[in-house]
């Protein structure tokens, strides 16, 4: 690819994929990303600290639900806020174009811990976003908390369920798992 065109962080992220599925998470480099993705090593490090990075993209997904919970109706109670924020998320990230791109990341992570526990630090940082922009929206700490670990919750069984299906969309399945909790707390 030639290095004018758009979209730097996006080509890294789909030509390191394509590396870890081709070579191993541990046998590619960030040069062999870089030279595969038509670009330079310093503009991988422009965009990404490191390789492990390159799958992650923290820091837009924690701005837009910050912003989608922020954006809820104002009569919205604390999960129904957790709620209109992951249907944004459906419609911004995890939008049926991506589907095959999450299965294969997915895939990606499963098969090499580094990268497991990476992810598991970044739902961690996700769930601390969510809850300090519902306590922003005058929810108390504790319910804040609860409801942004119920819709994380939400969100990684609907992101099985997308990734393992060609069917419903991701809003429409983390919907439904949220009205399962509704349904198990209420029978608690």
């Amino acid at each position: 690819m030639a290095r004018w065109q758009p979209d730097a962080p996006g080509r890294l992220a789909a030509a390191a994929l394509d590396l870890f599925e081709e070579r191993g998470y541990e046998n590619t480099t960030v040069i062999g990303i870089a030279e595969r993705a038509g670009l330079t090593k310093s503009t991988f490090f422009r965009h990404f600290p490191d390789k492990r990075e390159v799958l992650f993209g923290e820091s837009a997904m924690t701005g837009l639900l910050a912003g989608a919970i922020a954006a809820a109706p104002a009569a919205a109670g604390p999960l129904e806020a957790v709620a209109h924020a992951l249907d944004v998320l459906g419609r911004e990230v995890f939008a049926d174009d991506r589907r095959e791109f999450s299965a294969r990341r997915q895939a990606v992570l499963d098969a090499n811990p580094e990268l497991r526990e990476r992810e598991a630090r970044k739902r961690i940082g996700l769930v601390d976003a969510m809850t300090e922009a519902l306590e922003h929206r005058g929810v108390p700490g504790r319910t804040a908390r609860v409801a942004a670990k119920l819709g994380a919750l939400a969100w990684e069984i609907a992101h099985d369920e997308w990734i393992a299906t060609n069917g419903e969309d991701f809003a429409s399945l983390v919907r439904q798992v949220l009205a399962e909790v509704r349904e198990v707390s209420a029978a608690c």
